[in-house]
């Protein structure tokens, strides 16, 4: 989900607020961190959000926390670091599957079959808590992050990560759509962010701005790359684009290079003919 490099190892299970705790899943990568956040909310009737990988400790970890309330399984986006475990934890209690199946392309979880389907806006509310729903596309076009009004969070999943850049994997990955997605948050103003990697950020500000600015600041050396080496494949423009990133990760940097072209694109800036970019 993201590249990057986290801070000191994080609890396996604290409470993060009054009525949301958090279990870290354990599959930490460079990809995903100390692992994926999974999140359950209330005690009396219990909602998980992103129940993570399918890893058989884990969820018979959700469900031991859960003491027979888990009622519904939420997830963010259908990238095997959080979704796999949904249908299998379903299967073991009677709980609800809520989200947005997986599209058709990209590295996604198809065997996350959603019994209520998501669309922006729509809530799930207890006696005990609100989640509502915000549809972010950008990471994947089925990302939903989740607002929390009684704390004024929202629950980012891989929208959005402290200290990293999360990949933008085309055609699913949409780079116009995600700097779009990641205004609309800004404009919400809460309190607070609990990413799917990382530790709660208390400052949303300071955290999105940083990433638009990056993302922006990529997107002109692309333009300063074409403009020099018009007619180049997005993969022959990455040594060019990606100067800071080690050659091993270019397969990764080339989808968000390619991601880039895209949304330049999409805005009228460059061209491409037979997998080839000029600026327009």
């Amino acid at each position: 989900a993201a590249m990057t490099a986290f801070g000191p190892e994080m609890p396996a299970y604290s409470e993060i607020a009054p009525g949301v705790r958090r279990l870290v899943a354990p599959n930490p990568s460079m990809m995903t961190g100390p692992g994926t956040n999974t999140y359950l909310f209330g005690s009396k009737e219990i909602a998980v959000l992103d129940p993570g990988p399918a890893i058989t400790a884990h969820i018979d970890n959700i469900i031991e926390r859960s003491a027979g309330a888990l009622r519904w399984i939420l997830v963010t986006h259908t990238h095997p670091d959080h979704s796999p475990a949904a249908g299998l934890l379903a299967s073991k209690v009677d709980a609800e599957l809520l989200g947005i199946g997986a599209p058709e392309h990209g590295h996604q979880d198809r065997t996350f079959k959603p019994d209520r389907t998501l669309a922006d806006g729509e809530v799930l509310e207890t006696d005990e808590f609100r989640l509502e729903a915000i549809h972010t596309p950008g990471h994947a076009s089925n990302h939903i992050c989740y607002r929390h009004p009684a704390l004024d969070w929202v629950f980012t999943g891989d929208h959005v990560i402290d200290g990293s850049t999360v990949v933008i994997d085309p055609p699913d990955g949409d780079m116009k759509h995600y700097i779009e997605s990641l205004q609309r948050l800004k404009d919400l103003q809460c309190a607070a962010l609990a990413p799917g990697h990382g530790e709660v950020i208390d400052d949303p500000d300071r955290v999105i701005d940083w990433i638009i600015a990056h993302r922006l600041g990529r997107e002109e050396k692309v333009v300063a790359a074409v403009a020099e080496f018009p007619n180049h494949t997005s993969r022959e423009l990455v040594p060019h684009v990606y100067k800071d990133v080690e050659p091993k990760l270019y397969g990764w940097a080339e989808r968000s290079l390619l991601a880039h072209l895209k949304k330049l694109e999409a805005d009228g800036r460059a061209i491409t003919d037979c997998g080839r970019w000029a600026l327009t």
